[in-house]
C-alpha cells in the first residue's frame, strides 16, 4: 500500500465538489425561508401541524448546513495530530443531526397528545396555502439534492428528508381540508404524531449503525467469517487471527490480522501478503490493510485473543 495510503482521503475536490457546496448552501438557504414562513403560517392559523413541519424543515435546513461543514472539514489534510485525517467527520455530523430529530420527535408527540385532549380551532385557508409554498420548495430542494445524492450517503439522508418533507407537507394539506370541509381540528394533532412517528422511527433506525461506526465496530455489511476463509483460501495460508475490520470513514473500511504462514522465504512471504491485500481490495473495498505475518509454531502475544469464533 502507498506509503500515505493514510494520510489522504477519496473526497474530490476542484470545481465539482465547489458546485455541489453550492448547491448544497442554496438548499440551506431556501429551506431556512420556508421554516420562516411556516413558523409564521402556523401561528397565525394555529396550527401545529404546520409548525411541527416547519421545525422538521428548520432540521432538514440545520441537517444540510452540518452535511455541507463536514464536507468541507473531510477535505482538510491529514497531519501527525490526525494521521487518519477527518475522515470522520460526516459521522460526526450525523449523529448530531439525528440526535437532534429525536429531541424534536419527542416534542411534537407531547405537544400532539396535549391537543388532541383539547384540540383548538385552527385557520385552514391559511394551513393550505403554506404548505402547498412548502411542498413546491421541498420539491426544489429534493431537485437540489439529487444529484449530489447519488454519491453521498450523507446528502442522500438529507435528500430523503425533503422527500419526506413533501410527504409531509401533502399530509398538513389533508389536515386543513379537513378543518375547512367538516370542521375536524382534531385531524392537525394526528397529522401532528404521524410526522413525529416518521422522524422518530428513521432517526433511531439511521442512528444505529452511524454509533456502530463512530464504536469502532464490524460494519454490518461485513462477515468477518467469511473474511478469514477468503483468506484461508490463498495458497500458503495456514491461518488467521486477530482480525478486525473497522470504518475510518464512510466510505472507507480498515483491516489488521496476523496471517499464519509455514517458513518460507521473505520474497514468499511478501507474496503472500501481496495477494491477501489484493484480495481484501478487489473482493471486499478494503484498502486500509495491516498484515502481521507469522510463522507457524510461533508464539503470538495475541492468540488467546481470537477474535473470530464459530457462530
Amino acid at each position: 500500500m502507498p506509503a500515505d495510503g493514510h494520510l489522504h482521503h477519496r473526497h474530490r475536490h476542484g470545481p465539482e465538489a465547489a458546485a455541489g457546496d453550492r448547491r448544497l448552501a442554496l438548499a440551506v438557504a431556501v429551506n431556512l425561508l420556508l421554516t420562516l414562513l411556516q413558523i409564521a403560517g402556523g401561528v397565525i392559523a394555529g396550527s401545529l401541524a404546520l409548525v411541527a413541519d416547519a421545525v422538521h424543515n428548520l432540521s432538514d435546513a440545520l441537517s444540510l448546513a452540518i452535511a455541507l461543514l463536514a464536507r468541507r472539514i473531510t477535505r482538510w489534510p491529514a497531519h501527525h495530530g490526525m494521521t487518519f485525517g477527518y475522515g470522520r467527520a460526516e459521522l460526526v455530523a450525523a449523529l448530531v443531526n439525528l440526535t437532534t430529530l429525536v429531541a424534536i420527535g419527542l416534542y411534537l408527540v407531547a405537544e400532539a397528545l396535549v391537543r388532541l385532549v383539547a384540540p383548538p380551532p385552527i385557520d385552514g385557508w391559511m394551513v393550505v396555502w403554506v404548505a402547498a409554498v412548502a411542498l413546491a420548495v421541498d420539491l426544489a430542494t429534493a431537485l437540489l439534492t439529487h444529484r449530489l445524492a447519488r454519491t453521498s450517503v450523507n446528502v442522500r439522508a438529507a435528500f430523503l428528508h425533503n422527500v419526506a418533507d413533501a410527504l409531509g407537507s401533502l399530509a398538513v394539506i389533508v389536515a386543513g381540508a379537513a378543518a375547512l370541509l367538516w370542521q375536524l381540528a382534531i385531524v392537525d394533532p394526528l397529522v401532528t404524531l404521524l410526522i413525529a412517528g416518521y422522524i422518530l422511527v428513521h432517526a433511531g433506525r439511521d442512528t444505529v449503525p452511524v454509533v456502530r461506526m463512530l464504536m469502532g465496530g464490524t460494519p454490518a455489511e461485513i462477515e468477518l467469517a467469511h473474511i478469514e476463509q477468503d483468506l484461508l483460501a490463498i495458497p500458503g495460508v495456514r491461518g488467521v487471527h486477530h482480525l478486525h475490520v473497522w470504518a475510518l470513514a464512510e466510505h472507507e473500511l480498515s483491516l489488521e490480522a496476523h496471517i499464519v504462514i509455514p517458513e518460507v522465504s521473505p520474497a514468499r512471504m511478501e507474496a503472500i501478503k501481496a495477494e491477501a491485500k489484493r484480495m481484501l481490495r478487489e473482493r471486499w473495498g478494503i484498502a486500509h490493510t495491516t498484515l502481521e505475518m507469522e510463522f507457524e509454531g510461533e508464539v503470538s502475544a495475541c492468540e488467546e485473543y481470537r477474535l473470530v469464533a464459530p457462530h
